[in-house]
């Protein structure tokens, strides 16, 4: 509600199906995206540089940077990089290996072609080092992001956005602002047909039974109590 001084309130558009329609960007899972991103992963820390100075010079043009941070790999580690990489938002990815490393690259690669998404992998211990791994994976980049805009663009509601929050640092504020604000935001987005995601189960203290009262099921509202009693 927009309140302004001397005049009446006035109500909240409708945030309605009808009234929120764009084009995305349809995927061969049936999922759509609402960006269609070029991503350049590194599976361990040794080959972070590498793939940091790939995707620099196109950090405008829809490339990201993303990778596991570690230099043993595991399973959760590969299942985030494999939902990543599939992500809606994902129209191609390049891989970047260091080579010695236990990470399942080529299962990784083939999941991500299986899904229709282009894709390379680069490995710099067999494409001869740093300095050519990072010329091959801007060429293979500069190659790759006009073959995006072959993507097949299609209708896009509410309904079909999944919208996630994450914490940036609460503080004494965030219980009468921020969360608050974000509450009636996911209100209005669900109420439109569509998918909201909140994680920072601390955040849930003092107002758990408020979202218990809400749940869809008994089951839910009683999973609800029980991560806030173990918080």
């Amino acid at each position: 509600m927009t309140v302004t001084p001397g005049q009446a309130p006035q109500a909240q558009e409708s945030l309605t199906e009808a009234t929120a329609r764009w084009d995305g960007y349809a995927r061969s899972d049936g999922r759509k995206g609402i960006r269609n991103s070029l991503l350049v992963v590194y599976l361990v820390e040794c080959a972070h540089h590498v793939a940091a100075e790939i995707a620099a010079p196109f950090s405008k043009r829809g490339v990201e940077l993303v990778g596991f941070p570690g230099c043993y790999p595991c399973d959760y580690a590969y299942k985030v990089l494999s939902r990543v990489t599939t992500h809606p938002n994902v129209g191609a990815v390049l891989l970047v290996s260091l080579g010695c490393e236990s990470f399942d690259r080529a299962r990784l690669k083939a999941e991500i072609a299986a899904s229709g998404r282009l894709v390379e992998l680069l490995v710099i211990q067999e494409a001869g080092g740093t300095a050519r791994t990072i010329k091959a994976g801007r060429q293979w980049v500069k190659a790759t992001l006009p073959e995006l805009s072959k993507v097949p663009r299609c209708p896009m509601g509410l309904s079909d956005l999944v919208v996630g929050t994450i914490c940036g640092g609460s503080d004494a504020t965030s219980s009468l602002t921020a969360n608050p604000a974000c509450g009636l935001v996911f209100d209005r987005l669900v109420d439109a047909g569509a998918t909201a995601i909140f994680e920072e189960t601390g955040e849930l203290l003092g107002c758990e039974s408020l979202l218990a009262e809400r749940a869809a099921t008994p089951e839910l509202a009683e999973a609800l109590r029980a991560a806030v009693a173990k918080a």
